[in-house]
């Protein structure tokens, strides 16, 4: 099976197979690092989108670490670039005497390839990876170097720029406005051991060139215009995360990757099908793969494949064939046909959209959000900003990284102030806490039970400039004036406080399907997406299944009576890996908030009276609040047809929480009524749950299929929920 390429808009080039190093963690403790590094050796990467990113720093602090235990390490180069902080650390560590190469009348310092092989060190540091060697080197490149030292036996941390990869390259020079010379091809990136992406928000890096810590003070105009353009830096912040998400496709079990599969007929007009397909995948953090029939126009696809972003698969492929279900998709598109009716009478363990033929609609449509017209009022009052630092699961350390911004704000004279920081006896996070002001925590008693909470009141009466306010999916104790943390966050940013704040991605609403999909764990305590809608920087904080599981085995997570069961059950390696992966989709997704594209307009769930129905209303209007689309709930009786009123009241109830229209008649023929309904609105789409029987002689066919035999165009068939009590997952 082809990589997980994203569904949306992807920059020529970056769709190709990519092999499978894992992202890890930025920050690892030294334990981590000397187990990583303490057996074979082993090639990790940080890239970033630009200069002054801080790879050399971590660069240097990994190595650091190393040698406080004891390691033998070595620079082999780094370029400090004159920065005293980076002299100091640099200074500390023992380095590989450099090559002195004569050119003309001048001489030049390079990396020494065979001193470093003499003096074989268990980890050489590595800058400037892009680098071309001088005249008289080993190798030509200094990649080139990394993956020889590591034949060697020599571990390598090294560093790059997103703008010199192969496939990036063509895009960077029309960005910046000149030639990229130094280029690193992807099959270095391929064969590394770990690659870390670096985020780093674009105004972070303006802030950093302006204050002169990335280039000289007469340079400073010039580079905010050219490669630090604010435009440009985004764009090369988005290269570098689908770079990254591609080189991390995670490895599950059969039957639970995150993929929708959109089978292409023939007789099928592939752009505009493949459009509404990857727009549905794309809202739904699916990966696009796309599966052509006998007989289909080979080079016509593969162009509206590069055009959606689409992975197109070489062999041909059947639905609903055993071939198709090795595929292990979530969700399955296919045109309206013969294949589309058979399936609908029969029990599926993925999501179907039928589309119908000649359909082509696709809205652009602005992200949905409860908190609209607080987004508005921004516009007019001035509310602080949001950064909110996302991460694939607890202890990933995305509290670390808000602190240690804080910080930096702190040392340019910014006034910030602790609001409230969950350290969850954390050492390392703790200790971040010194020299910052940190504010009293309000006390809950409820139940006989204790809380301590966030003390919104003082913080806003106290008004500093940046207020750190963890773990924004938080419920507050029973009694507090708002429900929720986000909700006090909100109320903090309408005091025109900024607020930088920490979020698990399984904590978003619009992802409970998928969480429960892909991890087997229930989610409950979650916060509407459109709260990132608000944010103005969403910054990721990478770390590698691995690396978690280890910070968990020393307790750095949870309780020591607590780890056991997190390892066997929510903290699996594969649940981790696809954690991981809808963090990268969801960091993303948030470069594309301005609109979100959507194959239909309003989404119609017809329901039945049955208790597992209420569950489907939900399922449901998560996918139109992802899509940003109207939504409806049908609820259509035949004339004679008995119903227990407490469970229509719960059917009833669910919709009105999910804000949904809620239509409620009898008709004597309930197919083509719930048609009659949809048809009212222009591009609405009926959603149903899918059969859970196997067809039968003589048995009436699924509802789905009756849709189907009324008329329906276009049809969106949900799995029902399990039956089985799922866990939760952990907060």
């Amino acid at each position: 099976m082809g990589v997980l390429a994203r569904a949306g808009t992807f920059p020529a080039g970056l769709g190709a197979c990519i092999a499978k190093p894992r992202a890890m963690d930025a920050r690892r403790s030294p334990e981590e690092l000397l187990r990583e590094f303490g057996g074979r050796a082993r090639v990790v990467i940080y890239i970033a989108s630009a200069p002054g990113a801080g790879k050399t720093r971590r660069l240097l602090e990994d190595a650091r670490r190393m040698l406080l235990a004891e390691r033998r390490v070595a620079i082999g180069w780094v370029e400090t670039k004159g920065r005293p902080d980076l002299e100091r650390l640099a200074n500390a560590l023992p380095r590989i005497p450099p090559r002195v190469v004569q050119v003309g009348d001048a001489t030049f310092e390079d990396f020494d390839y065979d001193a470093a092989v003499r003096m074989k060190p268990e980890l050489i540091v590595l800058d400037e990876l892009a680098h071309e060697n001088l005249s008289g080197a080993t190798h030509a490149k200094r990649w080139q170097d990394a993956l020889a030292l590591r034949e060697q036996g020599i571990s390598v941390i090294g560093a790059l720029n997103i703008q010199h990869l192969e496939s990036v390259a063509p895009i960077a020079e029309g960005l910046i406005g000149y030639p990229v010379r130094e280029i690193v091809p992807l099959s270095f990136l391929q064969s590394a051991d770990e690659v870390i992406a670096l985020d780093v928000p674009p105004r972070l890096l303006q802030s950093r060139v302006r204050s002169g810590k990335i280039v000289n003070e007469q340079d400073i105009e010039r580079a905010l215009n050219g490669v630090f353009k604010e435009q440009t830096l985004a764009m090369l912040r988005e290269l570098l995360l689908h770079t990254v998400d591609n080189l991390t496709v995670p490895v599950v079990k059969a039957g639970r990757t995150s993929i929708a599969a959109a089978f292409v007929d023939p007789g099928v007009e592939p752009l505009p099908f493949l459009r509404r397909t990857g727009a549905l995948a794309h809202a739904l953090d699916l990966a696009f793969e796309i599966v052509p029939a006998q007989g289909v126009d080979r080079p016509k696809i593969e162009r509206a494949a590069r055009e959606v972003g689409g992975e197109l698969l070489r062999e041909n492929v059947e639905a609903g064939t055993p071939a198709a279900d090795a595929l292990h998709p979530s969700m399955i598109a296919l045109p309206l046909g013969k294949a589309a009716q058979r399936l609908t009478n029969t029990p599926l363990p993925y999501d179907l959209f039928i589309v119908g033929a000649g359909q082509t609609y696709i809205g652009e449509n602005p992200p949905p959000s409860p908190y609209s017209q607080t987004a508005g009022d921004r516009m007019r009052v001035g509310y602080g900003r949001l950064t909110v630092y996302i991460g694939p699961a607890a202890g990933s350390g995305k509290t670390f990284a808000m602190l240690d911004r804080a910080h930096q704000l702190a040392a340019e004279g910014t006034d910030v102030v602790a609001g409230f920081v969950e350290t969850h006896g954390r050492a390392e996070t703790a200790a971040l806490l010194d020299g910052l002001t940190v504010l009293p925590s309000r006390t809950v008693v409820a139940n006989g039970i204790t809380y301590r909470e966030f003390d919104r009141d003082a913080l806003i009466a106290r008004h500093p400039q940046v207020a750190l306010i963890d773990e924004l999916a938080h419920t507050n104790a029973p009694g507090s004036v708002a429900p929720k943390r986000f909700q006090d966050v909100l109320a903090v940013l309408r005091a025109g406080i900024d607020v930088l704040t920490t979020l698990n991605v399984q904590h978003l609403e619009g992802l409970g399907d998928t969480v429960r999909r892909l991890t087997g764990t229930i989610v409950r305590e979650t916060l509407p997406d459109g709260i990132l809608a608000l944010a103005d920087e969403i910054i990721l904080v990478d770390i590698t299944p691995d690396a978690l599981r280890q910070r968990l085995r020393e307790g750095k997570i949870y309780p020591p009576e607590r780890v056991d069961t997190a390892l066997s059950n929510f903290f699996r390696s594969e649940n981790l890996f696809v954690l991981r992966e809808l963090a990268l989709r969801e960091a993303l997704r948030a470069r594309y908030r301005e609109r979100v594209a959507s194959p239909f307009e309003r989404l119609l769930m017809s329901i039945g009276s049955r208790r597992l129905d209420a569950p489907m209303i939900t399922r449901a209007s998560r996918v139109a609040a992802r899509l940003a689309i109207d939504f409806a709930v049908a609820h259509i009786l035949e004339p004679k047809e008995t119903v227990d009123p407490a469970i229509v009241a719960v059917l009833r109830a669910e919709a009105r929480k999910t804000n949904a229209d809620w239509i409620e008649e009898r008709a004597a023929d309930v197919p083509a009524r719930v048609l009659e309904i949809a048809r009212a609105k222009p591009e609405t789409t009926i959603a149903v749950a899918g059969t859970r029987r196997a067809p039968r002689w003589l048995q009436p066919p699924s509802f789905a299929r009756r849709l189907l035999d009324a008329g329906a165009r276009e049809l969106l068939v949900l799995v029902p929920p399990e039956t089985e009590t799922l866990p939760e997952a952990p907060e």
